[in-house]
């Protein structure tokens, strides 16, 4: 399928910005590598994102024509699959075992599944708007997924966990693959880039309100709890309220003991100057003794 030269230039485009957009966790995975642990991050965005470019792949093979969607997409499943193998690699057991059976439940179990199913419930057109209508409800809810993120901002009212370059790449990827999709008329790569724009929008809205204020040391991306609750290397937290009470208790205890301290300091003292005093009395009885003994002589040779 030829297309036009504008539709060529959106696709080009949402080429390279998706490129980048894959490339984007490379610094993340460069710190597990050469940790060697994965520090709580989830596999869920990457086991996602694979199926994701599995699907539209499948989906351009079966229209016929889109070798723009091919590209993009067979390097989005080489770079996911990249990143799989390095989580896999240094993740704790339990999550490395998890993770294992949500890429045999989704990518090969899932995807196989419905291969089977628009091979052998339509034919035709009917096939492609089926898998069409598969590609736009997984689309969407990966394109939903800054909702957290979003969620976190609001909250804090801080945007640390909002990077300002990769929200406006993601906004001028759906940007590009919105007007391919408009300038193709294909409602399927259309409808799930109208979601991913008002999100992107909306990321970039929250970053001009809240760019200036100051940033929350102590809260955590929510996408990060679940696998610090099962990992092995991570730590315990402690919460603020809870934080707040271990140190009036840690000052109460120290306060006590230096109480106790200056109780032992006092009953040292007393011992000492009472000791002291008998130290005198004993000297001055026996001053008086000998005065007594002197007096006595002197008195005697007289």
């Amino acid at each position: 399928m030829s297309h036009s030269p504008l539709t060529f230039l959106f696709g080009v485009l949402g080429n390279v910005t998706s490129f980048v957009c894959f490339l984007a966790p490379l610094p993340t995975f460069y710190r597990v590598c050469k940790k060697k642990s994965t520090e709580g991050f989830q596999s869920i965005p990457y086991v996602a994102a694979l199926f994701s470019a599995m699907l539209w792949i499948f989906y351009a093979y079966v229209k016929t024509g889109e070798t723009l969607l091919i590209t993009i997409n067979s390097f989005g499943c080489v770079i996911e699959t990249i990143y799989l193998a390095i989580f896999i690699t240094y993740c704790p057991k339990k999550v490395r075992m998890s993770t294992l059976r949500m890429i045999v439940l989704f990518n090969f179990g899932g995807f196989c599944t419905i291969v089977l199913l628009t091979h052998l419930l339509a034919k035709g057109a009917g096939r492609v708007k089926l898998l069409g209508w598969i590609c736009v409800v997984f689309a969407t809810s990966v394109f939903a997924a800054p909702l957290s993120i979003i969620r976190v901002v609001i909250r804090t009212k801080s945007v640390e966990f909002l990077p300002f370059p990769l929200s406006m790449l993601l906004l001028l990827s759906a940007i590009m693959w919105l007007l391919y999709g408009i300038s193709l008329k294909d409602i399927y790569v259309t409808l799930p880039n109208v979601v991913g724009l008002t999100f992107g929008v909306l990321q970039i809205v929250l970053y001009a309100m809240y760019r200036n204020n100051k940033t929350v040391k102590d809260e955590k991306l929510p996408e990060h709890k679940g696998d610090i609750d099962n990992n092995e290397n991570a730590a315990p937290t402690v919460s603020g309220e809870t934080q707040e009470q271990v140190n009036t208790d840690a000052g109460d205890i120290e306060i006590g003991e230096k109480k106790e301290e200056k109780k032992e300091e006092k009953k040292e003292d007393t011992v000492a100057e009472e000791k002291r005093d008998k130290t005198c009395l004993s000297n001055n009885n026996n001053n008086n003794e000998n005065n007594k003994k002197t007096e006595e002589k002197e008195s005697g040779e007289v």
